[in-house]
């Protein structure tokens, strides 16, 4: 779809990149929606649907060349990924109405999970400066890792019924089977050697849904959290699950986090890894850094 430029000088052009299928929930009111509520006494609107993978990523950046000030992500974390990673470098800004299945992202820096009032955050303008970091050279936002949830994450890929519960009910699926794996990692020259089921890098504080890895990151720190899930038996999934959701695995004898901005994890073999909740497939060594402050981003100007 062909973007339009708007030469209105007195009024903020945002565009709107939709990702129909994110989340699992239907967006064809979503124009309507943002036509109703949106303040158009501050700003020109136009809207695009993304089409394939990658496509988010195209439609951002050719919005910056078109004098788009404001993109809007209107998906999860893999679509604010693909529109945040182009708009970063154009010094844009980055907004979000979430329709992810976790919105890890959005739920940290506190952006309604009801469109109305998501849209109402956008007219406000707030815009804050945030940490973003690379993984490979790949810029992620939110959260990276290896270990379990990048398996799931590249099984659950391939699922064309997309949610929560689907990636719940596949999880407990490929738990029974699933064999922790050795890790050496390397936080700004600390070394640790670790078997572990999980291995996540974040950004932020979540997963999504309320689900903390955690709980004391934060985007602004010029930090990335390393969280290493300890290989565990499996009858204490249920402890685990219950310290991520009461935002307690910093005190958990399962979970280990270190805190750094230049991070090298090696491991045995290529496997998956996940940017943001999008599976690849990556070699051995792994290279992450953080980028302090490097993503303007619209948020409720009463997020702390």
């Amino acid at each position: 779809m062909q973007l339009l430029k708007n030469n209105t000088l007195s009024k903020t052009n945002i565009l709107f990149i939709i990702n129909p299928i994110s989340g699992g929930r239907d967006k064809k009111n979503i124009p309507g929606l943002i036509d109703r509520y949106l303040d158009k006494s501050r700003f020109n609107t136009n809207f695009c649907f993304t089409e394939y993978a990658g496509h988010a990523s195209e439609l951002a950046a050719e919005a910056g060349n078109k004098n788009f000030d404001v993109v809007v992500a209107v998906g999860g974390d893999g679509t604010i990924n693909e529109v945040g990673t182009a708009v970063m470098p154009q010094g844009k800004i980055l907004g979000i109405l979430p329709f992810g299945s976790g919105n890890g992202l959005s739920r940290y820096l506190k952006i309604p999970m009801d469109t109305v009032k998501a849209i109402k955050v956008i007219n406000g303008l707030h815009v804050k400066r945030i940490d973003t970091a690379t993984f490979n050279g790949k810029c992620f936002f939110n959260m990276a890792g290896m270990g379990f949830f990048a398996h799931i994450s590249s099984i659950f890929s391939g699922n064309k019924k997309r949610g929560l519960s689907g990636y719940v009910k596949l999880g407990l699926k490929e738990m029974l089977n699933y064999k922790p794996e050795v890790y050496h990692i390397e936080v700004d020259g600390q070394i640790i050697t670790r078997k572990a089921f999980v291995v996540s890098i974040a950004n932020s504080s979540q997963y999504g849904n309320n689900t903390y890895i955690s709980p004391e990151a934060s985007v602004t720190d010029g930090l990335l959290d390393v969280c290493v899930i300890k290989s565990f038996p499996l009858l204490l999934l249920p402890k685990l699950a219950y310290q991520m959701l009461r935002a307690n695995t910093h005190h958990s004898d399962m979970v280990e986090i270190l805190r750094g901005r230049n991070i090298i994890i090696k491991r045995n073999k290529e496997a998956a890894i996940h940017i943001d909740g999008e599976p690849y497939q990556m070699g051995q060594e792994l290279n992450i850094k953080v980028v302090p402050l490097s993503l303007n981003i619209i948020t409720p100007d009463y997020e702390a």
